[in-house]
Formats: C-alpha cells, sequence, structure tokens
C-alpha cells in the first residue's frame, strides 16, 4: 500500500502462491462499494497441489484502520482449474461496470511452441494442453474467456442476464461473456455505454504461411455485447488457420468465420460456435498496414486501458484531463513502450488513433487507471520480462492547462574541504517544460554577492556548513529551487585500496593481495603514522549473485559503522562505556545484543540526546543536547553493528583467499578513515571500495542494451534474448589485465528463434572485432574467444546479428565464463 501524502510504503498481504510459468497473483481489484464494504478482489494461484491447480478468483476484507488484508476473510467465489504442467498464458483483469457486474479475463492455457507461431490445434490424444479448441473454442470451459458474474454479499454470484449462454446451456458455461482468447491480459470497461476492451497478446508466427495461415497479430478488442472472437481458428480481422493434422504435419481448408466449427476430439462443449468477431486493433511485429505507423513495429504484447469522461471526476479539479479526451480509449503496448489515444464514432466503431505524450518514454507500461481527481496512474513494470527492475514505478500523469514550473537541478565538483575551498557550481539538467527562457540566481552565503548564471564558481574562505541554493525562474515569474550542502573547513580524507592482478574477477581458492593507504590533511597518514591502523575500517564481504543496488549499499553501510566510530571517539561517551566492558554504563557489545534486530529508531536516537536511566540499573545516562540528530543516528549504527562479529575490522594489509562454497557471488574490498573533524567542522569520511565478481557473469547482467529483453527459462535461469539485428548488450569496467579468454554460451530454440552470429567488440558495438561465432537455430553454442595482448580496462560489447530474422528473436545468450591466460 503507498500513501502518497506520507511518501511511504507498506507490504499490507504476503500470499502463499504457486509461481511457476506465469501464474502467480495476476489480478486485484476494490469492490464498487469499497467505502461501505472494504471488500477487495484477487485472482491468484494457491500453492495447492496437483490435485487443486484451479485458480481463485477470491474475495478479502481491507481492515482501513491496521492498513492490513485479512487473509482469513477470504471467500472463493470462482475457480479457474488450470494444467500447471507447463505454460503458457493466464489473463487475470478484474474490472467493473456501471450496473455492479465483475468481469474476470483467463488465458488459454495452451503451450504455443509446437504450432511454429500458428494456431495451436494439436488434436492428439495426450496433447490437449498444446490445443486451445480444448480451452479458448470450449463453450464447457472458462480458460481463453472474459466471465461476467454479479457478485452476491454472501460471496457466491449470480449470472447477469445477455451474457453468451443462457443458464442451462447443455455443455456451455454461463459465466461466459466473451470466448475465443488467447491471453486478455488487461480488461476496461467503458463506464458509460458499457463496451469491453481488452488486449489480446498474439502468436509469435513472423510471417504468412501458405500451409498454415496468417502471420501472428496482437489485438485490441472491443465487445458491445457477448460475443466469440476467433482464437485459436482466426486472428486479426478474422485471418483463418488452416485445419491441420499434426501427426502428418498437413493442412487442408480454413476455418470459416461465419460458422466455425470445433471438433476438437479434446473439446468438451458445443460443435457449433457464433460467429468470430473481427478485432477492433490489431498489428504484427512488422509494420502494419492497417494501422500505421502510430503502433510501431517489433515485438509487441497489447493491452486496454480506460475509457475518460471528464464528467466523472471533481469538477474543482485542476489535475484532470480535458474534455478533448471525453469518450476516447486508452490502448496501450507493454513492449513497445507506448500509449495511444482512440478516437470512436457514436456507434463505436473505429474512428483514428493517435499518440499520447509521444515525447514520454515509458517503461513498459502494464497497468492504468484514472484517478478520482482526474489525473492517470500508471504501473511501469521495467524494461525485462520476468525480472525484478530498478526502474519499475508507479506514475502519475496530470494535466496542466496553464505554465508549468521549470525543474531546477543543481550540482557542484565539491562537497567538502578544507578551505579557502573553490567550488564549481552548474545548472545542468535545468529545464522549462513550456520552452519558456530561464533565469538562473545562485546564493552562496550570508552576504556574499549572488551568481545569475546557468554555471558558478564561489570560494568559501571561512570554515562553516553552508546551504547553497539554486532558483530558477521562467518566463512568466514560476521558480523553483534546489539547495546543495557544502562544508568547508575540514578536507576529506584520501583512502587508496590497491589490489594486484585483475581488478574485476575473482577464481576460487586463489590469494588476493590487496593494501590500504590513508592520507588526511588535518590528521596526517599511515606513512607518517600520525593515523592509527586501527582508525581504518577495512571489510572483505561477500554477496552471493551480482546486485549493483546492494553492493551500493554495503558500500555506505561500512561507511556509516566507522563514522560512527569516529563521532563516538569524538564525543564523551568513551567516559562511561568501552566496547566490551562494563564501565560506569554497560559495554557497547551488551547494548548491540540488547537491540538487537531492532530498527534504529527516533526513540533510540532521543535516548542519546535527552539522555534517561532505568535500563541498566540506577545510573542514568547524561544528555547530550549539542549532538546531532543525524550524528547520533551513525553513532548508534555503529553500536548496533557490534552485534554482528562480522564488522571486525581488516588488517590495512594481506592476503585473502576466496570461497564462495560453489555460490557465485562478488566480493566487495571496502576501505575507509573518518577523521577527526576541524575548525569546528563534523568528522569527514573518506572510502574505496573494489568489487571483485565471480569470473563466469551471467549475460542479464549488462550495463547497457539495445533492442534485447532478459527472460527467465527453466533450467538455465535468467537469459538475454536478443530481438533484432544489430542488437547487443555492453559490460563496463572489465579489466582484461591477465585474462586469456572469455567463452560465450548461446543457445537458439529452433520453434521460436533465428539464429544469426555474435560478435565480441572492444568499447563500442562497432569497435575492434576481437572474436565471433556462429549461433544456429536449435542448438547451443559455446563460442570461445582468444584475449591475449588486451590489457586494461574495457567495456565489453556483445552484437548480435542477422538482418535475415523476419521479425523473430535471434537466441538468447546465457553467460559469459573468463579465463585467466596460463
Amino acid at each position: 500500500m503507498y500513501d502518497p501524502k506520507k511518501g511511504k510504503t507498506k507490504i499490507v498481504a504476503d500470499l502463499d502462491i504457486y509461481t511457476k510459468f506465469e501464474y502467480g497473483l495476476m489480478g486485484l481489484n476494490i469492490d464498487p462499494k469499497y467505502n461501505q464494504n472494504h471488500w477487495i478482489y484477487l485472482f491468484y494461484s494457491p500453492k495447492g497441489g496437483q490435485s487443486d491447480t484451479a485458480q481463485h478468483l477470491s474475495r478479502f476484507t481491507y481492515d482501513n484502520v491496521r492498513d492490513t488484508l485479512l487473509i482469513n476473510s477470504e471467500k472463493v467465489l470462482l475457480r479457474v482449474p488450470v494444467k500447471r504442467t507447463d505454460c503458457c498464458h493466464t489473463g487475470g483483469s478484474i474490472a467493473w461496470d456501471k450496473a455492479g457486474n465483475l468481469y474476470l479475463s483467463t488465458g488459454d492455457d495452451t503451450n504455443p511452441f509446437k504450432s511454429d507461431g500458428y494456431g495451436p490445434i494439436d488434436e492428439r490424444p495426450g496433447r490437449s494442453g498444446w490445443d486451445a479448441r480444448y480451452t479458448s473454442s470450449n463453450t464447457n470451459d472458462l480458460r481463453g474467456k472474459i466471465l461476467r458474474i454479479k457478485p452476491k454479499d454472501d460471496g457466491t454470484y449470480s449470472i447477469p442476464e445477455g451474457n453468451l449462454f443462457p443458464v442451462g446451456t447443455e455443455k456451455a458455461r454461463p459465466e461466459i461473456y466473451v470466448m475465443g482468447n488467447r491471453n486478455p491480459y488487461r480488461i476496461a470497461i467503458d463506464q458509460h455505454n458499457g463496451f469491453l476492451y481488452w488486449g489480446e497478446v498474439g502468436p509469435d508466427a513472423g510471417g504468412n504461411s501458405e500451409k498454415y495461415g496468417p502471420r501472428g497479430h496482437d489485438e485490441v478488442n472491443q465487445a458491445r455485447k457477448a460475443g466469440y472472437f476467433g482464437w485459436p481458428l482466426f486472428v486479426a480481422d478474422n485471418k483463418a488457420y488452416n485445419q491441420r493434422n499434426f501427426e502428418k504435419d498437413s493442412t487442408w481448408a480454413k476455418f470459416d468465420p461465419m460458422k466455425p466449427i470445433n471438433d476438437s476430439p479434446h473439446n468438451t462443449g458445443l460443435r457449433e460456435l457464433p460467429p468470430a468477431n473481427k478485432a477492433f486493433i490489431y498489428y504484427p511485429y512488422d509494420e502494419s498496414p492497417e494501422f500505421g505507423a502510430v503502433v510501431g513495429k517489433g515485438g509487441r504484447n497489447a493491452m486496454a486501458g480506460p475509457v475518460y469522461y471528464s464528467e466523472d471526476f471533481d469538477t474543482d479539479s485542476k489535475v484532470k484531463f480535458p474534455s478533448f479526451y471525453n469518450g476516447k480509449f486508452f490502448a496501450y503496448d507493454w513492449i513497445r513502450d507506448f500509449i495511444n489515444v482512440v478516437t470512436m464514432k457514436p456507434n463505436g466503431d473505429f474512428a483514428s488513433m493517435e499518440r499520447f505524450m509521444p515525447n514520454m518514454k515509458f517503461s513498459h507500461p502494464i497497468d492504468m487507471q484514472f484517478g478520482k481527481d482526474g489525473a492517470l496512474y500508471i504501473l511501469e513494470y521495467g524494461p525485462n520480462w520476468f525480472a525484478q527492475n530498478d526502474d519499475a514505478r508507479l506514475s502519475k500523469i496530470e494535466f496542466n492547462a496553464g505554465n508549468r514550473k521549470p525543474v531546477a537541478v543543481a550540482s557542484s565538483n565539491k562537497k567538502a574541504g578544507g578551505v579557502p575551498l573553490k567550488v564549481e557550481f552548474s545548472s545542468e539538467g535545468s529545464l522549462d517544460y513550456d520552452g519558456d527562457a530561464l533565469k538562473y540566481e545562485w546564493t552562496f552565503a550570508k552576504g556574499a554577492p549572488k551568481g545569475n548564471t546557468a554555471k558558478a564558481s564561489y570560494t568559501f574562505t571561512k570554515p562553516g556548513v553552508y546551504q547553497v541554493i539554486l532558483k530558477v525562474t521562467d518566463s512568466y515569474g514560476n521558480s523553483n529551487k534546489e539547495i546543495i550542502e557544502i562544508k568547508a573547513g575540514n578536507e576529506i580524507p584520501k583512502v587508496e585500496m590497491a589490489i594486484k592482478g585483475n581488478k574485476s574477477f575473482y577464481w576460487n581458492d586463489e590469494k588476493v593481495n590487496y593494501e590500504v593507504k590513508v592520507a588526511d590533511k588535518e590528521d596526517g597518514s599511515l606513512i607518517n603514522k600520525k593515523i592509527n591502523p586501527e582508525d581504518v575500517l577495512v571489510s572483505i564481504d561477500y554477496l552471493e549473485g551480482f546486485d549493483k543496488t546492494l553492493i551500493a549499499q554495503g558500500h555506505q553501510a561500512n561507511t556509516s559503522f566507522s563514522n560512527g566510530k569516529r563521532l563516538i571517539e569524538l564525543s564523551d561517551c568513551k567516559s562511561c562505556h568501552s566496547v566490551d566492558k562494563k564501565s560506569i554504563g554497560p559495554a557497547y557489545k551488551e547494548v548491540a545484543k540488547k537491540y538487537k534486530g531492532v530498527a534504529i529508531s527516533t526513540k533510540l536516537v532521543d535516548k542519546v540526546i535527552k539522555g534517561g536511566g532505568g535500563v541498566w540499573g540506577e545510573q542514568a545516562m547524561a544528555a547530550h543536547p549539542q549532538l546531532s540528530a543525524d550524528d547520533v543516528k551513525e553513532m548508534v549504527k555503529y553500536i548496533l553493528s557490534l552485534a554482528d562479529d562480522k564488522q571486525q575490522s581488516k588488517p590495512i594489509k594481506g592476503d585473502f583467499v576466496t570461497k564462495d562454497n560453489g555460490k557465485a557471488g562478488t566480493y566487495i574490498f571496502s576501505a575507509s578513515y573518518t577523521d577527526k573533524g576541524s575548525n569546528s567542522i563534523p568528522p569527514q569520511t573518506g572510502q574505496e571500495t573494489f568489487t571483485l565478481r565471480n569470473a563466469t557473469i551471467k549475460a542479464s547482467d549488462f550495463d547497457n542494451q539495445n533492442e534485447t529483453m532478459k527472460f527467465k527459462v527453466e533450467g538455465l535461469g535468467e537469459v538475454v534474448v536478443a530481438m533484432t539485428d544489430k542488437s547487443f548488450t555492453a559490460y563496463n569496467n572489465i579489466d582484461f589485465t591477465g585474462l586469456g579468454s572469455v567463452t560465450i554460451l548461446a543457445t537458439a530454440s529452433d520453434q521460436r528463434t533465428a539464429g544469426g552470429k555474435l560478435e565480441a567488440r572492444l568499447d563500442s558495438p562497432t569497435g575492434q572485432l576481437i572474436g565471433s561465432g556462429e549461433i544456429s537455430a536449435g542448438s547451443t553454442n559455446p563460442t570461445k574467444i582468444q584475449l591475449s595482448g588486451i590489457s586494461g580496462f574495457h567495456r565489453l560489447y556483445l552484437v548480435y546479428l542477422n538482418a535475415e530474422s523476419k521479425g523473430k528473436p535471434l537466441f538468447a545468450v546465457v553467460n559469459l565464463k573468463f579465463e585467466k591466460a596460463k
């Protein structure tokens, strides 16, 4: 739960769910009368076993006071049985109409990978999981559908009038509103006329086939009433697949959209189906001849957003969209990162389509909804499939009918140092979205002349902590500010950590030789022995895997421990406490054990600042009003860290033998020193960190990419899929010193990929070619590239080539294995 007023998030439920393939928590929505009943509906995959593989549509009660979903309040309204033996397609979107009917989308639960990208209609015995006539075109099955029910207060439901099959129809489920769906992933209801919209994620064939039928298309669909939409017999505007015998690999006449017949032996429903409806909007991998450039080309994942009406939102809202968008439908695509606004004729027919915010780069939008204020909220998944993306986010788009405030961005080349301290300031990144001319005003210090240029410099001659303010004003008088804090009067210590040999990788059971050097303008250095080696914190940490975010957090943590230790040494705390022996007050290690696992809170910080007694006996702790809350927080961090023996410092020089016990990861060598402070300026911390990663790295751990996608493959983990010719991945700061070769493992499925060529280049996609290999379809290919004669740090580019792929992905890259020179 995200609270926009507090800017905080909270986990309000932890579901025990089945997460293999595409299963998990697929859909969520609140009851139309949520303010009265606090009901929330989830569509999810319960853990269960093979005896209970049904997806559950369940109602839960939400506790608004404690911000918690009450798991024990669950009422299961509907079960949708699925196979769980392999993939694909779950749907899972939940929506409501104005009459209080609940719509639920379900996927076809059919494996598409043995049908050459065309209609999956394999009628052989035991192949029901490869036949969508068993699900989508089966009137007696809930999969591959959009269901419509009327929930009741007791946790059951009734069937609304107007569903596709009346209650009591033999071999037909009355819950079905729309059938013949492949993967209707996101759906929406026009609250004024009741029209249903959904995005249909389509099949993979890149080209038309005389033998099998039409190439794959994604669809955006509209249903004004209940109906059949064709899958797996038809796609797009009722382009028909050929009837097919999979055992003989033979085909014959096309299916008839006016009289579709489901004669699959797997079918448990009606043989004669309703006439097939054409798609509302549809587009292939390649350019769309029907809808043009507005839908783009390349990978595709169509989804359906809301239909907007200005009158549905607060009349005094200053952020709601204007009446220009009234009655318009928001269609979007997860892969292509666009949102299109669709204008319709009065009867609902397609009229035109235009790009919404064409200069905005979205990051795989996966759901959207207008809030009560008329602003558009968007969930953005981030760029990679089945991955935890750093830029996954909740975005809010407001309409501004007037002039927008400029954006102020301030930076400096230094944040601290001894006096005189000359600092260069820049406003680079500041901008005005309306293109207005900007004025700049820098405030450096009280009484000092102001700067009025985009870049400025100022020399601080007196020790102190200064709040430097950049104010940016546009030609209409709208302004914004940003503040930079500069600490003058104490130079930041210089810390150097030297590592011999290759500075990118470690190899198990081999020594890493390191040495730390420290020099400080005010305190002296390790060399002249004015800095005690015991005051330098040296840590060697190990993290499984390679997570840049965790590594960064590890660096900050080490600095905090060092800073907190020095702040304690410079205070009067040592008069009453020591690290491991009781004095007047308890030893810090005893304090750490007592509060182990406790979060650093305002209460703990206040204890130090305000003083108190009664916790450790009769002796009261003195107050420390002279300490700032920020400094006390660092001191408390250090004390609590003593509960963990791993925080003991390593020597400033030595050999370390790497052992990851078979779990490849990253070693973090970090050194930091916090000085004694100077000229009333608080202590400053200098640090340096080296990371050595396992010499076998996942291809998905790239630093830059073009036209690739991450994808999880069972048995291989996360791989990189090259989507187009000249796509690439890049790996920064690879030290080639002492390396002999790198072996790149790639694989190409003969069903979904085209194969191609892999090139390894230095420093750019067109840089020095150091090796290449052919990746043929239907095989797994290791490409070994010799690295002798290359030294120093370079960016390594893997470039993926196939100009004849015809819209198909090329191949997947699994990992890169670096070997030392012999």
